[in-house]
């Protein structure tokens, strides 16, 4: 069994593979001779699949796992730990942004007895529109799982035991961090630098940030129901309210006829209301037809080097 494993999701990085496997493997080569490195490329439509078949070539320490279809960034994290073989497991990203040179810090660290350590940022090198985002999500993230009470990445190192109880989470919209949460209260965290990113920009627009966000309330909290709820209920008093005044209005002669602005306004407000409140109920029935359909979290397309010594 291989000592740590590094789990790599990869998307669009055919460029930025090469310089970050001789990083990884003098960073690993510190912690211990016995290691692999994983890479799970999530059909990104480049040459990633390419580089990465050439190094698995060039070392037999080398993996490579090729989803079926894009199936995003927490799949693809959680696929390469369940095909993983070391007793500790760490993740980063594909772009250079996360530093290889800093796992041995995080192991370190572990081996105070965490199950879990972060690579955290006091300073972060993206713009300040997605540092913004970010603050934003991670806010409202915390608001919807509430033992999410701790600053997170994607740079991780996890004892093995903890991540593989994240096969244990049935959901189509996954989050690992969320699982994180509950699975352990055993966590720490390790100030590292923000490297920046080698090429390109970040796979995560805006709307991708918005859809994850949407998705990690849904389905990890029912804070949306209560507030549709309330919503509903301030609804009902204000246009009560509003009934009361416009009665009284009418008994003391301060309207004659009906307006037809006033009515229109009632109607469209209160409808949007509806619709809205229609809205959050009809995601979570989704949820509950894709939970139920019982689809794969991933599919893997093909697998190289020592990701197959399962």
């Amino acid at each position: 069994m291989a000592f740590i494993s590094a789990v790599i999701p990869v998307y669009r990085s055919e460029k930025t593979l090469p310089e970050l496997y001789l990083r990884l493997r003098a960073a690993l080569g510190k912690v211990s001779p016995d290691y692999e490195i994983l890479f799970v490329d999530d059909h990104g439509g480049d040459g990633s699949w390419n580089v990465i078949s050439d190094l698995v070539h060039r070392d037999k320490r080398v993996g490579g796992i090729q989803l079926s279809k894009n199936f995003g960034q927490h799949a693809a994290t959680l696929c390469g730990i369940q095909w993983s073989k070391g007793k500790w497991i760490v993740t980063l990203d594909d772009d250079l942004e996360h530093q290889p040179e800093f796992i041995p810090k995080l192991y370190k660290k572990a081996l105070e007895g965490f199950d879990l350590v972060y690579g955290v940022y006091p300073q972060r090198s993206h713009s300040w529109w997605r540092n913004l985002t970010s603050r934003i999500a991670r806010f409202l993230f915390q608001m919807a799982i509430p033992s999410l009470n701790f600053e997170y990445t994607s740079f991780r190192v996890i004892r093995r035991e903890t991540a593989l109880a994240l096969s244990q989470f049935d959901s189509p919209f996954p989050f690992v961090d969320g699982y994180l949460s509950w699975a352990t209260n055993y966590y720490a965290t390790v100030p590292v630098e923000h490297g920046k990113r080698a090429e390109g920009g970040s796979n995560y627009t805006f709307g991708k940030l918005l859809s994850h966000t949407i998705n990690i309330f849904v389905t990890f909290s029912d804070l949306p129901l209560k507030m549709a709820a309330w919503i509903g209920i301030f609804s009902f008093v204000g246009g009560f309210s509003w009934l009361v005044v416009i009665f009284l209005m009418k008994v003391f002669g301060e309207i004659t006829v009906n307006g037809y602005t006033s009515l229109m306004a009632a109607l469209i407000t209160f409808n949007g209301i509806q619709f809205f409140i229609l809205g959050v109920f009809g995601s979570y029935l989704g949820r509950i037809n894709f939970k139920t359909s019982k689809q794969p979290l991933f599919l893997v397309g093909s697998i190289k080097g020592c990701a197959k010594r399962k």
